[in-house]
């Protein structure tokens, strides 16, 4: 087994990070129409992504964790103690896009609020008060063996890589969207440029049946991607040709961050969505031979690994 030392110092970016400074940003929930005041506050190590409804007294905390999931329609849910958050997914895809691994989120409301229906407002606000370094090494999850599920309609899998991946296939019998995939190698610079703007979407022919199963209620041009039969609603149209694939992607990494820690593996989706990324890392977890985890200890030796570049991907030694 060939070992690494690494001196930590020089590599910051394989250490634990959080916010410089807290921030406030208010919207509306998606699902759930009500007004949403959230917080978000540096946290101390190894303390993970915790939220905490302001807005219930006791116990009010849940850690993202995919324990935690509650509820995976049309959004990822959290609960815990009968306290509920909902639509978590596009903060975490922000937090592991930028770099976060430690974060207090306060909201005042059972749902995180939506912003613009993307990653972007809190990207941004994020990369606006910047993160510091915390003297504690990252953890990494390591897929060692291939691990797949898959309903009617559709399939994801995680296989083994050098780095983080995906590849996403998306498939819709409408004349605008069809069927598409979007593969991408995971780093912040990628992140950035291809898939923090990418919009949720829904077709209008679903608003009323939804609407009428307590879903959507706070959906609009202003925060979705609007399809009839034929177009797209929206005037201002798509950001990118490609758009609604990139979402899935930018979903699947926030579902996947709820492992509470960067995955280095390929995953490989057709048709997912949140039940079945959350389903894959429920079994990959049940399964002990499909990971390890490899963290980085100043002056230590890293098992493992053989190669680090300065993109951040780690290449796995061969036994």
């Amino acid at each position: 087994m060939v070992c690494l030392l690494l001196n930590m110092k020089t590599n910051p970016m394989y250490l634990q990070r959080t916010l410089q400074t807290e921030i406030k940003l208010k919207s509306i929930g998606l699902h759930s129409g009500r007004k949403v005041n959230m917080t978000i506050k540096p946290a101390g190590m190894d303390e993970g992504i915790m939220f905490v409804r302001s807005d219930v007294p006791g116990e009010n905390r849940i850690k993202a964790d995919l324990r935690n999931v509650s509820d995976t329609t049309l959004a990822t849910t959290i609960g815990l103690n009968g306290v509920r958050v909902a639509t978590i997914e596009h903060l975490l895809s922000a937090f592991r896009g930028v770099g976060v691994d430690n974060a207090v989120v306060e909201v005042d409301s059972p749902e995180v609020p939506i912003m613009d229906g993307s990653a972007l407002p809190f990207v941004n606000e994020l990369k606006s008060v910047g993160t510091r370094v915390q003297n504690r090494s990252r953890r990494f999850l390591i897929v060692k063996k291939e691990v797949s599920v898959s309903d009617a309609e559709g399939e994801a899998k995680l296989v083994p890589s050098n780095e983080f991946q995906i590849t996403y296939t998306i498939d819709y019998d409408h004349p605008l969207i069809g069927n598409q995939t979007f593969h991408m190698a995971f780093n912040k610079e990628n992140y950035e440029k291809e898939i923090c703007a990418a919009r949720t979407f829904g077709f209008l022919k679903d608003v009323e049946y939804l609407q009428a199963k307590g879903l959507a209620l706070g959906g609009s041009l202003h925060n979705a991607i609007v399809l009839d039969d034929k177009r797209i609603i929206n005037k201002e149209g798509l950001r990118c040709p490609n758009e609604l694939v990139k979402h899935k992607v930018l979903d699947a990494i926030g579902d996947l961050f709820l492992l509470g820690m960067p995955i280095i593996g390929h995953l490989i989706a057709r048709k997912s969505g949140h039940r079945l990324n959350n389903l894959l890392i429920r079994k990959l977890i049940s399964d002990k031979e499909a990971w390890t985890i490899s963290h980085f200890e100043k002056r230590s030796k890293i098992e493992g690994l053989d190669k680090l570049d300065r993109s951040g991907r780690i290449y796995l030694s061969q036994a």
